[in-house]
């Protein structure tokens, strides 16, 4: 019987989190920053800063010659894994080391859910990348993922439907869980009550995205039940090295203190 090994990406990420009890994700989205180099510089600062993962994409436009560019020039430069975050088909790239694998659990749209993963599955093969079996769910306000992804937005004040949502993805096999209230979220991050619901009910790995804008929100997050956190638009509005260092240490603040 032949038994799907987790490949290099997840362990390093698995191993991180037992390492260091909470993670920090750097999102990159070229298409938010004035130029490619720029986008590089951010996320070789983040590097630098210590984060544990680069994630590179975006819900509009994230394809073709600028993510090439924006991957390669990148991986030249850091040893850290380089994950694709799709916005759609479109967003693959072979320089990549991996892909979130994602279903949107709560899309009204099944091509959302199923048929764009069938439609890129050969082209993600083919370019070698890691699927890391991800899914996904969107929690209001939404933003522009909310908008394209056709989400029945998980109400901010239900946080059993994202537990639901969370024990669900668990039986049906996935290997990650994200929350995400979309980017600048003017309402705020996920509800620290959603947070600690979902860590009670499922073991694999937990990921918050959208609205973290300070480390002490990183940090009440990551006490809360998240075993990583994606921070993108702090980081574009302030890319310094230490900046995104706090946040690193906020993090690594939180796990403890949820231990």
């Amino acid at each position: 019987m032949r038994v799907f090994n987790p490949g290099k990406v997840e362990r390093y990420i698995l191993e991180s989190i037992e390492e260091k009890g909470a993670l920090l994700f750097s999102v990159i989205d070229p298409i938010d920053h004035p130029s490619i180099e720029e986008a590089v510089e951010m996320a070789l600062n983040a590097d630098k800063a210590g984060v544990d993962v680069i994630l590179v994409g975006g819900s509009t436009g994230v394809q073709g010659e600028i993510l090439d560019e924006v991957v390669k020039r990148i991986k030249e430069q850091s040893s850290l894994p380089v994950v694709l975050f799709p916005g759609d088909i479109g967003t693959i790239t072979k320089y990549a080391d991996a892909i979130y694998f994602m279903s949107m659990l709560n899309s009204s749209n099944p091509y959302w859910i199923s048929k764009a993963q069938m439609l890129s599955a050969f082209v993600i093969k083919r370019a070698g990348l890691e699927p890391l079996p991800t899914a996904y769910v969107v929690v209001s306000p939404g933003g522009t993922v909310g908008y394209v992804g056709e989400a029945h937005l998980i109400p901010r004040d239900k946080p059993k439907l994202a537990q639901a949502y969370a024990l669900a993805a668990q039986y049906m096999g996935f290997r990650f869980f994200i929350t995400d209230v979309g980017s600048n979220s003017k309402l705020g991050h996920v509800p620290l009550e959603m947070v600690k619901a979902v860590r009670e009910v499922i073991e694999i790995p937990y990921i918050v995205a959208g609205g973290i804008k300070t480390p002490s929100q990183a940090y009440e997050v990551v006490k809360a039940g998240a075993d990583a956190i994606q921070v993108g638009t702090a980081f574009e509005r302030d890319k310094a090295v230490s900046s995104i260092a706090s946040f690193v240490k906020s993090v690594r603040e939180g796990a403890k203190a949820r231990k």
